[in-house]
């Protein structure tokens, strides 16, 4: 069922974004002076942001439309954990983020080296999110 294989597809691309982020992006960017961090942080943060919103979009999408045509309960569960970083990210994650999106270079010290790192701790719930829902995807559609 294409809206199935659209729902996994979307939800890997996801997944692996998160875990590149997660495991290499954020850790190097941690190895950098504190300015630099940030610097790096805010621009990678922005289009990052954008392609993972629509990547979760899109897979809660398809995720919903196979369970339509199934209506395998799987298929719901798969798109409320991919759906689930969107909410995550407004009400947990947000207040770090306009923390740091506030933080002129100049101006980064110790505490942004916290927010920084504190950052890197929400994002791996994304990542487990997007995991969790990948797999959930591949129990329903039976891959």
């Amino acid at each position: 069922m294409l809206s199935g294989d659209l729902a996994l597809l979307t939800a890997a691309a996801f997944a692996g974004a998160a875990v590149y982020v997660s495991l290499v992006e954020h850790p190097a960017r941690l190895e950098l002076d504190i300015r630099s961090q940030l610097v790096q942080w805010k621009p990678a943060y922005r289009r990052g942001a954008i392609m993972q919103a629509g990547l979760a979009l899109a897979s809660g999408a398809f995720g919903i439309l196979a369970f339509v045509f199934t209506f395998d309960w799987r298929w719901i569960l798969g798109a409320a954990l991919i759906l689930a970083p969107w909410p995550y990210t407004l009400f947990i994650i947000m207040p770090t983020n306009n923390q740091l999106k506030a933080t002129a270079p100049e101006a980064a010290d110790d505490t942004t080296r916290g927010l920084l790192a504190q950052w890197g701790r929400l994002h791996a719930v994304r990542t487990l999110l997007g995991i969790a829902a990948t797999a959930t995807f591949l129990w329903a559609g039976n891959f």
